[in-house]
C-alpha cells in the first residue's frame, strides 16, 4: 500500500511541476488537487497509529489545502479564498503540532529567529507590495504572515524533523508566492512555488510517522 501511495504522490506532483514549467492549465487543473489528495492519503497510511485527534487535525489541514489549491487554479483565480483556506489549514496544523507535543522550546526559539528574519526581510517587502498594488489585501496578508509564522515556530518546537522541514518549506513556498503576487514575477517562480509546496505537504504528512 505504501509503495502505491508514494507512486501516486510522486506521479501527480511531477505532473504538476510539468504543468507549471510548460504553462499547461488543463494538466495543472487535474494534477494539483490530485497531488494534495495523494499526500492526505499518505498521512493516513503512515499515521494510522496516531491518536484520532492528531490524524483528524492533519486531514482537516490537507482538506483546507485542497480548497486553497482549487481556489488558486488559473481557471478559478480566487486569491482571497485561497488565502483564507490556507490560513485555516495552518491553524489545523498548529493544532496537530500541539497534540504531538511542542516540548523542544529551544528549537522553537531557533524557528522564531528564522521567522523573524523572514518577516523583517521578505515579509516586509511583500506587505509593501500589497499596500502599493492591492491595499485591501494588506490586512489579510499580515494576518496570514502571523498565522504561518506561528505554525513554523510550533512545528520546530516539536523536534520532529519532518515537521520542521514541512513547516519551513511551506513558509518558503508562500514567500515566493507572495513575492510573485505583490512584488514581481520571475519565470522560475511558479515551478518553485509548487516544488516547495509539495515538499511541505509531504513533510507534514510524514510528521505522523513518528511515535504516537
Amino acid at each position: 500500500m505504501l509503495v502505491l501511495v508514494w507512486c501516486v504522490v510522486g506521479t501527480s506532483a511531477v505532473a504538476n511541476w510539468v504543468s507549471r514549467a510548460r504553462h499547461h492549465a488543463r494538466l495543472e487543473t487535474v494534477s494539483k488537487p490530485v497531488a494534495t489528495i495523494a499526500v492526505a492519503w499518505l498521512s493516513v497510511v503512515v499515521g494510522r497509529d496516531q491518536p484520532a485527534g492528531v490524524l483528524l487535525s492533519a486531514l482537516i489541514g490537507f482538506l483546507l489545502c485542497l480548497i486553497g489549491d482549487v481556489a488558486l487554479l488559473d481557471a478559478v483565480d480566487s486569491f482571497i479564498t485561497g488565502l483564507g483556506a490556507f490560513m485555516a489549514a495552518h491553524i489545523a496544523f498548529i493544532v496537530m503540532f500541539v497534540m504531538l507535543g511542542p516540548d523542544r522550546p529551544m528549537l522553537g526559539l531557533v524557528g522564531l529567529s528564522l521567522v523573524a528574519v523572514m518577516v523583517a526581510g521578505v515579509g516586509r517587502v511583500i506587505v509593501g507590495g500589497a499596500r502599493a498594488t492591492k491595499p485591501k489585501l494588506v490586512g489579510p496578508v499580515m494576518a496570514y504572515l502571523s498565522v504561518i509564522s506561528i505554525m513554523v515556530v510550533v512545528g520546530w518546537s516539536t523536534g520532529n524533523v519532518a515537521a520542521t522541514i514541512g513547516a519551513s518549506l511551506f513558509v518558503t513556498s508562500d514567500a515566493v508566492l507572495g513575492w510573485r503576487a505583490f512584488v514581481g514575477e520571475k519565470r522560475w517562480m511558479p515551478l518553485a512555488v509548487m516544488m516547495t509546496y509539495h515538499g511541505a505537504l509531504v513533510g507534514l504528512a510524514l510528521t505522523l510517522a513518528g511515535q504516537p
